[in-house]
């Protein structure tokens, strides 16, 4: 068994609509006709944006959204290539990170450097053991 097609049965529903409608518009006042008439092409140049924009690729996903595919629903190449863009940022941020970490790692090790070496102490000093009891009993008074 086949399943209807949906697009066809709306189709069909849309013309037995609009023949019922446009038997029954005789007995009408004319200017009320005239409002149906002029409410019909606005519905109709409506449906030819919507119909445009589906076609353009552009499909409204819902709350906002909006996503850039083929008319077929295919992502398509460009689809592809952006997806990976958010990809390359985020690398792209975590290498400047690391870089601007390693350079503050640097620039605080040449500071005590700079201050070991500009000290009265020789830097042998540190490394005495007598020294570090005279720190700890420093510390204590």
């Amino acid at each position: 068994m086949k399943t209807p097609d949906p697009a066809r049965i709306e189709a069909e529903f849309a013309r037995t609509l609009t023949a019922r409608l446009s038997q029954s518009t005789h007995a009408l006042p004319i200017d009320i006709a005239e409002r149906l008439r002029a409410a019909r092409e606005r519905a109709l140049a409506k449906r030819k944006v919507i119909r445009l924009q589906l076609v353009s690729g552009l499909q409204m996903a819902g709350n906002g959204q909006a996503a850039l595919n083929a008319p077929d629903g295919s992502p398509g190449l460009w689809g592809r290539i952006a997806a990976f863009i958010p990809l390359l940022v985020l690398i792209a941020g975590l290498l400047a990170v690391s870089f601007f970490q390693e350079e503050q790692r640097a620039a605080e090790m040449a500071t005590v450097d700079t201050e070991l070496l500009g000290d009265e102490l020789p830097p042998s000093a540190f490394t005495d053991p007598g020294f570090v009891h005279f720190l700890n009993t420093a510390h204590r008074d």
